[in-house]
């Protein structure tokens, strides 16, 4: 079987979206968010990446950045290849992982329901292969994964499925038709439900101590979900703060 699209999240409504239909009435994290005082807020994406990756994360932020409540800027990273998470942004990182099954893995950290840090990691072990070292696949990885750090979900989890014209959706063939490279308009409505109300802070560009995960399910604390296409991690450190992975495996 080849590898499906790899993303994060812990949501009990992801994880029982078993239908297009259902999948398209929402596609939330629960509510995983970031907390701001004001609309539109702009979160920083850290540029951790290797030359041949950089035009992609561009291509993203300009992606999302059409959303009404939120745009998005690429900045220096602020950390590695191990891409250890940065309070208050996101960090995208590529490196030759290994052969550990997943393609592309994104994790948020949060306090609450507060994201407060993201991570983006893709993994140049398989995008070194004939099947994913495409323009196509890099495009709908890096989309959908830094969509994830927003607190989206997928649009749909089906595999076989037609495609629903969006980064935020399982598929064999990222070209389509219709082309599952960039967001579609259900991403953008969905991220003005999340973020229709604001909060009294902000964890947006603020410094503050978070956890973090290494690449391996040792490091993802416990499975409090599974399905056919993939497990969900939480690793818990106390006093409402957690790193919530969701993983795609290779059959």
């Amino acid at each position: 079987m080849r590898l499906k699209l790899l993303a994060a999240a812990l949501t009990a409504a992801a994880a029982t979206l078993t239908s297009t239909t259902s999948a398209q009435a929402g596609h939330s994290w629960g509510s995983y968010h970031w907390a701001r005082t004001a609309n539109p807020f702009t979160l920083k994406l850290g540029d951790n990446l290797a030359s041949g990756w950089k035009s992609y994360l561009g291509t993203a932020s300009n992606d999302w950045s059409q959303s009404s409540v939120l745009n998005t800027t690429v900045v220096t990273g602020q950390s590695n290849n191990n891409c250890r998470a940065t309070s208050g942004r996101v960090e995208v990182c590529n490196r030759t992982y290994g052969n550990n099954g997943w393609l592309g893995l994104a994790s948020i950290s949060a306090n609450g329901t507060h994201i407060t840090s993201g991570t983006v990691k893709v993994n140049d072990t398989y995008f070194n292969t004939a099947t994913y070292n495409s323009p196509s696949w890099k495009t709908l990885v890096m989309c959908q994964e830094v969509g994830h750090t927003f607190g989206l979900a997928h649009q749909d989890e089906g595999q076989t499925n037609p495609n629903l014209g969006t980064c935020m959706d399982y598929t064999n063939n990222p070209d389509g038709p219709p082309s599952n490279l960039h967001p579609n308009a259900h991403d953008f409505t969905q991220l003005e439900s999340i973020y229709a109300h604001l909060d009294s802070t902000s964890t947006v560009d603020h410094s503050a101590a978070v956890p973090t995960v290494g690449n391996s399910k040792a490091s993802w604390g416990k499975r409090v979900a599974r399905s056919a296409h993939g497990d969900t991690y939480v690793r818990d450190f106390g006093k409402g703060s957690k790193v919530i992975t969701f993983v795609i495996w290779a059959g």
